[in-house]
């Protein structure tokens, strides 16, 4: 593992102030339009779908462009080669057209659907991550949102019966999941909040301990306790060493409810050279067998290991981008001006295997298009289609490929018997 102070280096040179000279070839070559929008408009069974959807630009300087709207893929793709967005924003779909909302009085002009989404962002961790702050990341804090995928995407499946859920890295330091499901989509913020509820566990206020857990432990909190101790824990003890120092030990040692055992372990850890992981199962001992003598009086430290380990490494999520219809999300595709990476689609059956910093800039890819010409005995439809597959982001081209051919799928199968559909 590197040195807390190490990131890990760029896959390819990448100068933001290029940016203006390669977004056009980015947009023009590479952007999946034919598929982004076979997502967004969810088949075209309802034109409204993708003409009432906002779209919001980000350009140069910072020129904030908000309330646009396109009527097929055509009107979509000539505009953004057109003004080349630096980010491009997805916001709700809207009882009328986003570009005529000043045409509409302000009590008609309301947001009526858009997909659950969920914004992670690795900011969030800067009080439980040793190696990074800020907007930094590295390989050392990555797993961190690892986690956060596997946790969150888990409960989504299984407690909430979503299908069709897209997890996309955000270009620079976290991830975020679009469910498109019918019946995710028309959600009231009433129901995203109690889902954004449901999922949260560190809560605020008390600083010093924000995790509690009380008999009977909800399943979706025994699965979360379990995927981490087995899967990730006691890496994160050796990368993170979060019982390194008298400091660190202070911290851990106010999760612990009782003065007696806190003292105990503050002093013997403080006496001693140990390895976090020696030193967490210490904690993990002292607190059990206190809590034997008298499970009714040492209650509250029945679950401390577990508490401790969710505090470190549970998902933060951003209520406020669940919770609010209209909210404004990053797009897949779009690429991070700071960083050049494209926002990119996360394969969930190898969710363990993905890097950040193997995420093509578009500098890298504009490189690679003029390294592998396509075939010039093509015609020019075909092999502007097909460019994409010379280029690192084929994969992950893939990845959305067969989100949306599923979701298309599924779509089309309720047409087929009859149901109702959403669309």
């Amino acid at each position: 593992m590197p040195e807390a102070t190490e990131k890990s280096p760029e896959t390819f040179e990448y100068d933001p102030a290029s940016l203006p000279s390669i977004l056009p070839i980015y947009y023009k070559l590479l952007f999946p339009f034919g598929t982004y929008y076979s997502w967004l408009s969810y088949g075209g069974f309802e034109k409204s779908q993708m003409a009432n959807r906002e779209f919001s630009f980000t350009l140069k300087d910072d020129i904030y462009i908000r309330y646009q709207s396109f009527t097929n893929q055509q009107e979509l793709e000539r505009e953004i080669q057109k003004v080349t967005p630096y980010k491009i924003d997805l916001g709700a779909v809207y009882t009328h057209p986003p570009k005529d909302h000043n045409k509409v009085s302000g009590s008609q002009f309301k947001p009526v659907e858009k997909e659950l989404v969920f914004d992670i962002d690795m900011t969030d961790y800067d009080d439980v991550r040793k190696c990074c702050k800020g907007a930094d990341i590295c390989k050392r804090c990555w797993p961190l949102m690892t986690m956060a995928i596997r946790l969150i995407d888990r409960a989504l499946r299984d407690d909430f019966g979503f299908e069709h859920r897209l997890w996309v890295y955000s270009g620079r330091r976290g991830v975020h999941c679009w469910v498109c499901d019918p019946h995710a989509r028309k959600l009231p913020n009433k129901a995203r909040s109690a889902i954004v509820e449901y999922l949260t566990v560190i809560q605020g206020g008390n600083t010093d301990k924000r995790v509690t857990l009380k008999d009977p432990v909800h399943p979706f909190l025994r699965h979360c306790i379990t995927t981490i101790s087995k899967k990730y824990w006691e890496e994160y003890l050796e990368t993170q060493d979060i019982l390194e120092t008298a400091t660190d030990v202070d911290k851990v040692m106010k999760m612990v409810p009782d003065d007696e055992v806190r003292d105990a372990l503050t002093k013997s850890m403080n006496e001693t050279g140990e390895s976090s992981k020696t030193r967490y199962e210490k904690i993990r001992v002292a607190t059990a067998e206190r809590f034997q003598t008298d499970p009714k009086r040492y209650k509250k430290l029945r679950y401390v290991p577990q508490e401790i380990m969710l505090e470190f490494c549970y998902p933060r999520l951003d209520a406020n981008v669940t919770t609010g219809i209209n909210h404004l999300l990053k797009s897949p595709f779009c690429v991070h001006p700071k960083t050049g990476r494209v926002c990119v689609p996360i394969d969930l059956d190898k969710v363990d295997e993905f890097d950040p910093f193997a995420v093509p800039t578009v500098a890298q890819l504009c490189s690679e298009l003029d390294s592998h010409k396509a075939d010039e005995t093509v015609d020019a439809q075909t092999r502007k289609s097909q460019m994409y597959k010379t280029t690192s982001l084929a994969p992950y081209m893939k990845v959305f490929e067969d989100f949306v051919h599923s979701l298309l799928s599924t779509a089309r199968k309720g047409r087929a018997e009859g149901e109702s559909v959403d669309f």
